[in-house]
């Protein structure tokens, strides 16, 4: 197998021996979404929220998977949920690019 498709088989068979283990389930929520496919993109990222609330990099991920399937609202709060994570985890990086894609979405008036 190769491309994204292998990419995103490799995770699965790791998430399978390790389903509670958040690391992987965000790089199969990665590539899920680096494929186009965002609802399972999008349900993966939330998986590794409910799993580690503190994992700022999900947030991320989320709120882009949410944007991608045009459900912008949604987006919106997810990115306002992981900007508080990272301004309380000290994630400033990932903060401040939760912060740059929630002003886009306000700026367009979505």
């Amino acid at each position: 197998m190769t491309g994204e498709s292998g990419r995103i088989a490799e995770f699965r068979e790791v998430v399978e021996l390790f389903p509670d283990d958040a690391v992987p389930r965000f790089g199969l929520a990665t590539a899920l979404l680096e494929a186009g496919e965002g609802d399972e993109a999008a349900r993966e990222f939330q998986r590794v929220i409910e799993m580690k609330p503190d994992y700022t990099a999900a947030y991320r991920g989320l709120g882009r998977a949410l944007e991608r399937l045009a459900r912008l609202e949604e987006a919106k709060e997810i990115y306002r949920r992981g900007i508080a994570v990272g301004e309380r985890t000290g994630d400033l990086q990932t903060k401040k690019e939760m912060e740059v894609f929630l002003r886009r979405l306000e700026q367009r008036g979505a």
